[in-house]
């Protein structure tokens, strides 16, 4: 009796110290966020439109509908002017609440209100610490995935360092604060660790439940909080399906998931005003699918080599009828095909060739290119990486060796043990292993997606390092036998990772401290003179056009419409954005008076640091970007140039002489900043 409850004791306070550890490491990250904003903005020492201009291209649109919200005197009326949205984007009505996933907007500003922060604490801090609040719950969820899978919090406390030391490639909190990932991925976070603890096999029957209920309400959330979520959810079920294939244990546990999938697609196509995108998602039709083929094949695994065959037919079968679905789904519901994000995989991918401004210009995003060989040398210098790679080839190989011991025809044992050194028969490791696999392919092609992957990099490497299971394995392969190999495996596992820590506290520990001791000063005095200029002197109905980046900063300051959006989710958007690049192009005083005109712009603010850019990479210039669209430049061999006569606008518009000034008056101008007032004129000259 006395051992029993030694046992329970122990038991208890490793789990009291390891979720403590798991909460401290995530206020800890909030905290750190915080004052490293503080010391990067000075931000508590500068007025609220200095405030505001740190709030950059598409993040400012975000925080300037929290700001409508709360001016708005209630928040049915508040709502309803964000879903019917006319003051933003002239000639045009958006749903801004649905367009932009607006969610977490809404919910910030309930939120401020309802708790009476409203007499505590500014807006903006609010806003801001509720999202470093969530990256803090990102951080936490991270630390209990690699704890669960590991069996020991010293892995979450790794996962936690390697997180912060490579933030640059873990997260765009520092850059850009209210981006939609940013409110997302801490949920996507949540389900992962929900969902690692759902498909283990120890799992009692209080910790399956709970471990269900919070994958429903986080897959749920997530799907609200970003439109691109339901593609995330399409990898993670291809993850599944794979494991499902794999594995002989899960298979009722996978179907309870995808029933996750389909309750939360419905609840967010009716909550989210119908939004088609869900229901012509890659993702239902996936499921659905999965869900018709397990009616066809109720008995898949059972028999031998009849099995192997049935599972064979069901992965052509569930594939073939993921795409037919899709297909028909697309031909009855009505639904806005995103048919630039087609063109741009196209050509990413060599498909075709384009001179279209849109698709050029988004290839030429950081972030949308490969990765960089100083991303691989950043991962490589803090040991992530190294570690990475030695945790995945274990984990994979000894995947591989169950999957032929199945098609062999040998049973596989109902629990694993240390001594068995077979990792790779663990569900949850399966998963892991796969879902990490289709995360970094795509990473490798596409850089932003970095931010998704490299989070579960971190995890799955602390867990490898101090897991004895995987040593174990590892030493089963080497036939170790000088040494006995379970206390090897039990001695490394801890070992390595405390090695590992104090070479990372000791290198990178002071380079934080010094971040934060240092005082970075966000200094932009051209932008809030030019927003000044703006709510002194502007009419209250003008609408101003410019490039959609200071677009979203005038929205923000000034609350003035604007002609176009830092956004690329909508093909009129990009159309609009296109033509008023125009500016920065060698077209006609004439030619651009009518495509300003043509959108009701007042005023035209050109940008010095665009018009006289020096581009890093050959031919990402906007304005030869521009030049190559119009005609007005190579870009391959047997392209035929067409000669311009007129000189580039956003140069000729500066000199004052006609017809520019026709057309155009100049009222105000700093060093960065040139504003024209947009004339009224009755007729054009030939």
């Amino acid at each position: 009796m006395a051992e029993e409850e030694d046992v329970l004791f122990q038991r208890f306070a490793k789990i009291f110290i390891g979720c403590l550890a798991a909460v401290t490491s995530g206020m800890m990250y909030a905290l750190y966020l915080s004052a490293y904003h503080e010391r990067k903005f000075w931000f508590s020492n500068r007025q609220e439109l200095e405030r505001e201009i740190t709030f950059q291209g598409d993040s400012a649109i975000y925080y300037s509908y929290y700001k409508d919200m709360l001016k708005a005197p209630s928040f049915e009326r508040g709502v309803y002017e964000l879903t019917h949205n006319n003051k933003t984007v002239s000639l045009k009505t958006i749903n801004a609440v649905q367009q932009m996933s607006l969610y977490p907007e809404l919910i910030a500003s309930v939120l401020y209100q309802a708790t009476g922060s409203n007499e505590i604490i500014e807006p903006v801090y609010f806003y801001i610490g509720i999202v470093f609040g969530l990256q803090g719950i990102y951080v936490t969820a991270l630390f209990v995935t690699s704890w669960l899978m590991s069996g020991t919090w010293l892995a979450g406390m790794l996962t936690v360092a390697w997180f912060i030391i490579n933030r640059v490639d873990t997260t765009r909190i520092e850059y850009s604060i209210p981006l939609r990932e940013n409110w997302a991925l801490p949920y996507f976070a949540c389900q992962v660790a929900a969902l690692t603890g759902y498909l283990k096999s120890n799992l009692n029957t209080y910790g399956e439940r709970f471990c269900y209920l919070l994958m429903s309400a986080s897959t749920y959330t997530f799907m609200m909080m970003w439109e691109y979520s339901h593609y995330l959810l399409f990898l993670q079920a291809i993850s599944l399906f794979l494991l499902d294939i794999f594995s002989l244990k899960q298979s009722d546990k996978v179907y309870e998931v995808y029933k996750i999938y389909v309750f939360s697609l419905f609840l967010g196509y009716l909550l989210q005003f119908e939004n088609p995108a869900l229901l012509v998602s890659p993702l239902l039709s996936l499921v659905a699918a999965l869900m018709l083929a397990k009616c066809l094949q109720l008995n898949v695994k059972k028999g031998s080599f009849v099995a192997k065959i049935i599972k064979m037919i069901n992965f052509y079968l569930v594939c073939t009828l993921t795409i037919t679905l899709n297909i028909i789904m697309k031909m009855f519901v009505p639904h806005k095909e995103n048919g630039h994000m087609l063109k741009f995989l196209e050509v990413k991918f060599g498909l075709n060739m384009t001179k279209n401004f849109t698709m050029n210009w988004l290839l030429c995003q950081e972030s949308l290119q490969a990765p960089s060989q100083d991303f691989f040398l950043r991962l490589t210098q803090s040991s992530l990486l190294p570690f990475y790679i030695l945790v995945l080839i274990i984990c994979l190989l000894s995947m591989l060796q169950v999957i032929f011991r199945r098609i062999n025809g040998k049973s596989l044992k109902e629990t694993v043990t240390l001594e068995d050194g077979r990792i790779g028969e663990r569900p949850e490791i399966i998963y892991h292993v796969i879902h990490t696999i289709l995360l970094g392919s795509l990473a490798m092609v596409i850089e932003g997606l970095k931010y998704i992957w490299i989070p579960y990099v971190c995890m799955l490497a602390a867990f490898g390092v101090c897991s004895p299971e995987l040593w174990m394995t590892l030493f089963k392969w080497l036939r170790l036998r000088t040494v006995h190999p379970i206390l090897l495996a039990l001695i490394l596992s801890m070992a390595v990772p405390t090695i590992i820590g104090l070479s990372l506290w000791k290198e990178f520990f002071p380079r934080l401290m010094t971040e934060l001791m240092e005082l970075q000063e966000f200094y932009d005095p051209d932008t809030v003179e030019l927003m000044t200029w703006i709510k002194r002197q502007a009419p209250v109905a003008a609408v101003f056009a410019g490039s959609p980046q200071l677009m979203g900063a005038i929205k923000l300051c000034t609350g003035w419409m604007v002609t176009s959006l830092p956004l690329y989710n909508d093909d009129d958007l990009l159309k609009r954005n296109e033509n008023i690049y125009q500016i920065y192009s060698k077209r006609s005083a004439e030619d651009i008076y009518k495509i300003l005109t043509s959108y009701k712009a007042n005023y035209l603010i050109v940008e010095d640091a665009i018009c006289n850019e020096v581009g890093t990479m050959r031919g990402c210039r906007v304005k030869d970007l521009l030049d190559i669209a119009n005609g007005h430049m190579v870009c391959e061999e047997g392209d035929k140039l067409t000669y311009s006569k007129y000189g580039r606008f956003c140069h000729e518009v500066k000199i004052n002489y006609s017809p520019y000034v026709n057309y155009f008056t100049r009222v105000y101008w700093n060093r960065s900043y040139f504003v024209y007032k947009i004339n009224t004129v009755i007729s054009f000259q030939s």
